[in-house]
Formats: C-alpha cells, structure tokens, sequence
C-alpha cells in the first residue's frame, strides 16, 4: 500500500521562506498541498541573521503580508526589536526592519502552517522530479516513492550539492549540521536545464555571556515601534531588546591578513561568487584596504538566548583565525564561539529559463522559488515562494496567472530583474533597482495589492473591508486639506520657524504643506487639523498615509505618469513564437537574447541587457507596429 495514494495539486520541495509561504499560499487557495522538507524541525529556520526586513527588504515583507502571505505576521509575533530605516530621508525610503527570536520564530511559522487547512507534511530527501512529454507529474524520493502531484515547486535555497568551507576544511552540507540534497540538479540537467553554482557565508556565533557591551554602542529599537502587517492579529512590541554596535581595527585586519593563504576564497576551492553587498569580513578588507574600521552589529538570537550573532563578520577563514581575530574587537576580548562561520556553495539556475509566474519554459508545472534562482535574503526567498505557490494553484485551477508589474510592487521588480537579466552573483533587493518606489513605499502595500489577493482568494474579506476603511479615510483626510484654508496668522510663525517663505493671504491646507520644509509634526499643530483628527478617530496609519498623499503628491503624480506610459508598452505582446532571426538590422547580441528569454512584451524586451532603444524600433516595425 503506497503512502500517498491521491494525487496532490501542488507539492512543495524545501520548507525555508520560500516554501513556507509556496505552501501557505497554494493551500489557502484550496489546493491539495504538500510540504516536502529534510528535517521538519527546521522548517522557516533562520540560517543566516535573525532579522527580517530591511532596506527594500521591509517593503517586500509588508507586501507580502498585503498579499495574505505569513512573513508579516510572523515576524510581529517573534520580533525583540522593530526599527523604521531611513526615517531621515523621504518615505519611499522608509523601511522596516525586525530583530526576531529565531526559535520562536522558526515556531511560529510552524504551528502556523500547521493551523493551514489543505497542507500535509512529508520529511524525506527529493532525489528526482518525475517529467512526462515535457510536463511535470511528481517528485521521487529518496527511498524511492513516487508523489504524484499537478505542479511542483522546487525551493531547495543552499542544498543543492551544497558545499560548506571552513578554511582548508570542506563538507557536504546544506548548512551547519543539516545534510545537502543530491539528484534534483542532475535530473534537470538531463531534461535541457542549464544550472551553476553561486556561495554564501555567514559569520560566527557567540557566547553572549562573554561579551562586554559597556564597550559598544547601544542600538535600541524605535521608542514607538511600529509592525509589519496590516491585519489586526498582531500587535505593536511594547518592550525590546538592544542590539550593539562595535568596529574591527587594523590589528584586526592584520590578524585575519594571515589566513589568507588558508582561505577558500583566495586560494581557488571557492570558485563561485558570493553576494557582492553583503561580503566576507576577509572580502571586505581585501577590496576596501584603505579603510581601518568595519561596523560589527552584535545582534541577540532571542528573548531568553544567550547565543549572539556577529552581523558584518560573514567569513570563511579557519576557525582558529576567526577566534584570534574576534578577541581583538573591542569588547569581545573574552569572546567564547558556539559555532565558527562558514561560507557555502551551492546550485542554482539562471532565471531566464523561467516566466513571470516563474513557471520554467523547459518544463509545464514546475516552478522555481527562492535561491535556487540565483536570489539572496529571506524576504527575497519569501517573496518568489509566495507568486509561485499563487500561480501553481491558478494554474490548477486554470485560471489566469497573477503577474505583478514593476510598478505595483517590489515583488514584480523582483521578478522582472531576474527573469529579463538574470543573474550571475546573488541578487539582493534594493530601492535603488526600482525606479517607481515613490509609488511602492511600506504604507500602501495594502492599497496596491490587497484588492488583488482577494480576488483570487487568499485576501480574507476582513482584509479588504480593513483596507477599504484605511483608504476612505486617508482620501477624505486628503480631501479635507484640500478644501480647507489656513490663515496667515496661524501658519506664519511655523513657517517662519522652518525658514520658508511666509503667507501673504488665506491659501488652501494642501498647497501650504506641501512645502517641503514642513514636516508631520508642524502639520499636525494647527488647530483645524487637530479637530479633524479627533472628530474622525483618525489613527496614525492613516494620518501619515494622509499627509505623505499631500506632501509628495507632485512626485507621485509624476511617477504615476511615467508608469502609465511604461504600461502601454506591456500591452503590446510579443507572439510566442516570434522569428527574430527573420530581422536583418538587429544587432546579433539583442536577436541572441530575445531568442534566450523570449520576453513576452515590448516593455519586458526592453530591460534586457544587450537590447539596445534601436534594436526594439526595428523590432516594432517588423511587428507592425
């Protein structure tokens, strides 16, 4: 009698942050789902720094949670800290960023997915992907049991044939203490799929008891934190627990000099790239010789642990030059390791074999979600899994897929990057890398993607009815400061004191505080918009939704704009079976790229590399247009 009997609808390979969510979300759109992982103690682990969000970071998890994934709602239920980056720039910079209790979190993230109707679990290796005329029919195991599935999503993150160094030391593995997963890359490779290897590390753990922090620089969180979801399931933290901050030193560097010779990354073992944003300690003062000091963050592991992780000293030396290097910053003088740091590589495959559902072009019903697609960071990871776990189950359903464009959230720039320009080093999101954030900021995630989640089913109508609410009000608070006058009188002594331009005569609320030296709080002061405040119950979400509606709405009307006149370019589609090769004038390099990552817009082929302005004009012609 075999263990599985029925036919799954979607089946899920790997539990990290991708495949939690490709669950979560499949399930929850009625899909019968299971969740294949190694060890289902480790499911959601957080195998590098226990944090969540960050620069761009923070909007994908808010958007996320837009969406009805679970990040968001994880992470406020395991946060210690929350932070707003950024607050000293304008809002499409603001981001948010948690320090989680990684037990809890890993725990929450659990009982969750244990909570989600439709999803069953399996723990066994996936040693092969089962493929008929092209299209995927299951999984095979490891002890060899076929698992019949519609679609399969494939998140293995670091453990594809992963490697781990320690100095001159290697070993199989998918990370520390966890075994890699061997036969999945094989079997693509057989079916067309090309594939290369990308590294990682991660830095050592410490002892926190031996620390001393009355030498570092206390980093508390903020003093009114915020969350990341926008449902009401969670709560603000009302305490916290401190990060620190302390610095390498040129004695330091000198130590950590002399393991090079025994360092994977210098001495040929590692031939892959690792991230270029977040380096190795060693990586950092071979390329940055001229600066004497790194910022280390000392960052706690939980509520009640006293294990540490030593953010900024990502590295792959040997363990004894590591030790030696670590007791000569300040304040960890007396350090104690738990667990040297290590780097990994591991297999991946160049997005561009995917579509936007990140669907794979060579095979129907496979997917690919999170570092197996060449990306770094959870909320990354998270984020892919989600829009593959969605697109699975509408593609189920045979239904039309969800594909998020460029300017409707962080997750479609994402997704856009990776699928039209590949990557050849791991990809981490910036704000820089979308070119409409002033539309994508962290507080109107909801109002750009809650109403589409909903339609396919994952958006609760609570979710809406909440969203709704925010937005009616945030309008009417708008509308309010555009109907409304301010007197000279009133608004002259704040202005005066910002040193801009004082009023000659009554003008209207929303012209005034659009000045750009007003800020939330001079807004706040004047009286009418006090007793608007208090007549509406207004909370400070929608407050600052408000004023953030008036204070930029020249550069949100202008970006909106521009992405409209973008979005007539995605209307014109590209058929699927288009003869470049039929195009005489094109460049050999453009006609080679399209017939790689067959883009299926006009827009789409405009942002792949080697595509020049020119070769899209003549591409426009021969489509006639």
């Amino acid at each position: 009698m075999s263990l599985f009997q029925d036919k799954y609808d979607v089946v899920v390979v790997g539990a990290g942050h991708a495949g939690s969510e490709a669950a979560a979300a499949a399930a929850n759109m009625g899909m019968k789902t299971l969740l294949v992982t190694m060890s289902l103690q480790n499911i959601a682990q957080m195998s590098c720094n226990p944090a969540m969000g960050g620069i761009a970071k923070g909007q994908i998890v808010r958007e996320i949670d837009a969406l009805g994934g679970y990040s968001g709602i994880v992470s406020d239920n395991s946060a210690i800290q929350f932070k707003m980056l950024n607050v000293s720039k304008g809002p499409a910079m603001w981001s948010p960023r948690c320090q989680s209790d990684r037990m809890l979190f890993a725990e929450t993230w659990r009982l969750m997915l244990e909570g989600t109707p439709n999803l069953d679990f399996y723990q066994e290796m996936i040693s092969g992907i089962l493929i008929e005329n092209n299209k995927v029919v299951g999984v095979k195991t490891s002890l060899g049991i076929e698992i019949r599935s519609n679609t399969v999503i494939l998140t293995n993150g670091t453990f594809l044939n992963g490697l781990i160094h320690i100095g001159d030391k290697q070993f199989g593995g998918g990370r520390a203490g966890e075994s890699a997963s061997f036969g999945i890359t094989e079997d693509l490779i057989k079916v067309g799929f090309e594939s290369g290897r990308m590294k990682t590390g991660t830095p050592p753990r410490v002892d926190g008891r031996s620390l001393d922090y009355s030498k570092m620089d206390e980093q508390p969180g903020d003093i009114n934190p915020q969350k990341f979801s926008y449902s009401d399931v969670t709560k603000p933290l009302t305490k916290q627990r401190s990060c620190y901050m302390t610095y390498t030193s040129p004695e330091v560097h000198n130590l950590l000099r002399e393991g090079f010779d025994r360092s994977p990354m210098f001495n040929g073992r590692i031939k892959s790239l690792g991230p270029r944003y977040c380096p190795s300690i060693e990586d950092k003062i071979n390329r940055f010789a001229d600066k004497d000091r790194h910022q280390l963050f000392v960052e706690p592991e939980g509520w009640n642990t006293v294990e540490v992780y030593v953010n900024g000293f990502s590295t792959s030396l040997p363990e004894d030059v590591q030790f030696k290097a670590l007791r000569s910053v300040v304040g960890f003088e007396n350090v104690k390791f738990f667990r040297p740091g290590y780097a990994i590589e591991y297999d991946y495959f160049p997005p561009t074999q995917l579509k936007h559902t990140l669907e794979t072009k060579l095979v129907e019903g496979l997917y690919f979600a999170g570092q197996i697609n060449g990306t770094t960071g959870y909320e990354e990871a998270a984020a892919q899994g989600l829009m593959a776990g969605i697109n699975a189950a509408l593609k189920v359903q045979e239904k039309e897929p969800l594909i998020l464009k460029r300017n409707e959230a962080y997750i479609g720039v994402l997704i856009d990057d990776l699928i039209t320009k590949g990557t050849e080093e791991p990809y981490r999101m910036f704000t820089s890398r979308a070119e409409y954030r002033t539309l994508l900021r962290q507080d109107n995630a909801d109002f750009r993607l809650t109403p589409k989640a909903f339609e396919i089913g994952l958006a609760s109508e609570d979710r809406l009815k909440r969203m709704e609410y925010k937005k009616e009000s945030s309008d009417n608070f708008v509308q309010f400061f555009k109907e409304t006058s301010v007197q000279p009188k009133e608004a002259n002594p704040i202005l005066e004191e910002k040193g801009s331009e004082p009023m000659k005569q009554p003008d209207k609320m929303f012209k005034v505080f659009s000045r750009p030296q007003l800020e939330d709080n001079d807004i706040l002061q004047f009286s009418k918009v006090d007793a608007y405040i208090k007549e509406n119950s207004l909370d400070e979400e929608i407050i600052s939704q408000a004023i953030i509606q008036v204070k930029y709405s020249g550069y949100i009307e202008k970006e909106k704009n521009n992405a409209d006149k973008l979005n007539r370019l995605e209307d014109l589609i590209i058929p699927e079976n288009f003869d470049y090769n039929k195009i005489k004038s094109m460049s050999f390099e453009a006609k080679e790229k399209l017939k790689k990552i067959r883009p299926v817009t006009i827009s789409q082929a405009s942002r792949i590399s080697g595509v020049a302005p020119s070769d899209i004009s003549i591409l426009l012609i021969h489509m006639g247009r």
